[in-house]
């Protein structure tokens, strides 16, 4: 069950497609429950019959509402475990329908809410948001036999907040589709003259682009000499980070750099194909309870920045395969990134450190270690009946 499934393209999403993935690999059935799209959708995925809740459309997003089907669902399915990915809204009702059922349930922790609603509402009506929030989480959460959390850091803020037994759970990487090798591809070395023309170097981000990803620190590296901003995604921020980044660099003094570049959303070869053409990955959010495109560029072995908040301090070691910045000190930011570009060999080691330290963390192994905590809470629940 996931509050986000395709069409929509989020960490969230782009997990739950994984493990479906690899579930079906092993000969695992799976049925997967999400909100109903906005346009028409397959009603399988990989093969596995896909639910889809009635939804209401908020920002870009499909909401799913909590309504009666979800049981039913689950009643007809009769599965061995319900895994809940992200929960909130559908996921807190499909918890309650499973301990209903008398069904065992693992919640997967992903999305900082809590933070998020944080980011969106200023002064003291924010930091009242965020703590009622933190409650829901935790109501939700307590309705679980196991919370699975990405980071250490969302680990400890689950326990901080009193979420009850949880463990760490971190994902994968598509070590098959990002890859170093990209560098030599035909399109991916046209990419790069097309945005790097007279040899700049190319700073890129890639995600979702909205206020919560924090994206106008971009603008301190208006002025890193001969490099460019390369935007890779879309989002509701695309218009004001657009304008921000572009008057950020037209206002630096001598001879400005090119524009930033935004190439849209992409996905499989062509998602690869950009994170290959980047001489550095920024990531510049503070609120990430993972950070998934920073494993994606370590794969395809450029060097990474990212703050010094989160999930990004599991990924990245200051010095080793990057390095980090203090989200609370201006400038912090351009220091890293020039710290980076001080010299190509100090790049080029930073990305391959980067590459080795991604090589086990294939899709494979974390859901071997997924199949465990499904078969744990699974026997838990025997036990208690018995």
């Amino acid at each position: 069950m996931t509050e986000s499934f395709l069409p929509s393209l989020n960490g969230v999403t782009t997990s739950v497609c994984h493990v479906a993935d690899q579930l079906r690999s092993r000969g695992h059935d799976a049925v997967i429950i999400a909100p109903r799209a906005r346009e028409a959708m397959p009603d399988t995925y990989l093969g596995f019959p896909v639910h889809r809740i009635t939804s209401l459309p908020f920002r870009q997003f499909d909401v799913g509402l909590p309504s009666a089907e979800i049981e039913q669902i689950l009643a007809d399915a009769a599965p061995d475990v319900v895994h809940v990915a992200s929960p909130f809204v559908i996921g807190a009702r499909g918890l309650r329908a499973a301990a209903r059922l008398g069904l065992p349930t693992v919640a997967i922790f992903q999305t900082d809410m809590a933070g998020y609603v944080r980011h969106h509402t200023p002064g003291s009506a924010g930091r009242a948001t965020a703590s009622t929030t933190w409650r829901w989480i935790r109501r939700i959460h307590s309705w679980a036999d196991l919370t699975l959390a990405p980071s250490s850091g969302a680990l400890a803020d689950l326990r901080a907040h009193g979420v009850p037994r949880t463990q760490l759970w971190g994902r994968g990487v598509d070590t098959s589709l990002f890859s170093p090798a990209w560098r030599a591809d035909a399109l991916t070395r046209a990419l790069r003259r097309e945005l790097a023309p007279d040899g700049e170097r190319l700073i890129g981000y890639v995600g979702r682009l909205a206020p919560e990803k924090e994206l106008e620190r971009l603008a301190e590296l208006a002025d890193v000499p001969h490099t460019r901003l390369v935007i890779v995604g879309d989002g509701p921020s695309r218009l004001s980070v657009g304008e921000l980044l572009t008057e950020a660099v037209a206002a630096s003094p001598g001879r400005p750099n090119r524009p930033p570049v935004f190439l849209g959303s992409r996905t499989g070869a062509d998602l690869a194909r950009a994170y290959a053409a980047l001489d550095l990955f920024v990531h510049t959010g503070t609120r990430e309870t993972f950070g998934q495109t920073i494993q994606e560029a370590g794969a395809s072995g450029v060097a990474v920045v990212a703050p010094r908040a989160g999930g990004p301090i599991d990924l990245v070691t200051e010095g080793q395969n990057g390095h980090l910045f203090d989200p609370d000190l201006p400038g912090s930011l351009r220091e890293a990134v020039c710290r980076s570009l001080a010299s190509p060999d100090h790049l080029s080691e930073l990305g391959q450190r980067g590459l080795e330290r991604v090589r086990d963390r294939s899709w494979a192994a974390v859901v071997d270690h997924l199949v465990e905590h499904y078969e744990a809470v699974a026997g838990q629940r025997l036990s208690a009946v018995a």
